[in-house]
């Protein structure tokens, strides 16, 4: 993403190639550890460039990738039709806007290195509760507020600047002012967390 983009999320444009596929070299994996299973229908939330669309889509039922940059919207479509998978929708829009953009329940609403940079995020999981099915999850993976010069990716410093990141507490703290509750935190090595949230019963 570009933070040209009206609406855009400070502090997460997409990272150069190269070093992004270093750091997750098996995005299948994170999927699993936060609680993705096959066979659910998944929204993935501020998608990029797809490089967890693709092993997403070959687990899940139905996926629809959003994100606000129509440019890495079509990268990621085309990740999928090369790869020869059909079972994901692509929607250009506001992540805020998620219940105009998407029709009916979800089982699962991943968000990857973008929470932080929304800038209500309570708001942003009130969206993501009312388009919760029965038992659906939003996981939220985060780098940890670990100064940026400590998280380094083929030898550079990576990911947001230090004073963008948050706290696993901070993350939870707004999740639940958005009517969320947490069911599980995991580390997900080797500089992220994952908060998992439901809507309370």
């Amino acid at each position: 993403m570009t933070s040209a983009i009206p609406g855009f999320f400070q502090g997460t444009e997409m990272p150069s190639s190269g070093w992004w596929e270093a750091l997750w070299p098996d995005p299948a994996g994170v999927l699993s550890v936060i609680g993705l299973t096959p066979g659910m229908d998944v929204v993935d939330l501020c998608c990029g460039d797809g490089w967890f669309t693709l092993p997403m889509a070959r687990m899940a039922r139905h996926v629809i990738a959003i994100d606000i940059d129509a440019g890495l919207l079509e990268i990621a479509r085309r990740r999928l039709i090369d790869a020869g998978v059909t079972n994901c929708e692509f929607i250009a829009g506001d992540a805020y806007d998620l219940a105009s953009l998407v029709s009916r329940p979800v089982d699962f609403v991943f968000m990857a290195n973008a929470f932080h940079g929304v800038p209500d995020r309570p708001r942003l999981a009130r969206a993501v509760g009312a388009m919760l099915g029965p038992a659906g999850r939003f996981a939220i993976v985060n780098w940890h507020q670990r100064p940026r010069e400590t998280t380094t990716v083929l030898d550079e410093p990576r990911g947001p600047r230090t004073e963008l990141r948050l706290s696993p507490e901070q993350t939870i703290a707004d999740a639940e002012a958005g009517g969320l509750k947490l069911v599980e935190l995991v580390e997900v090595p080797p500089y992220h967390y994952g908060a998992v949230f439901e809507q309370p019963a």
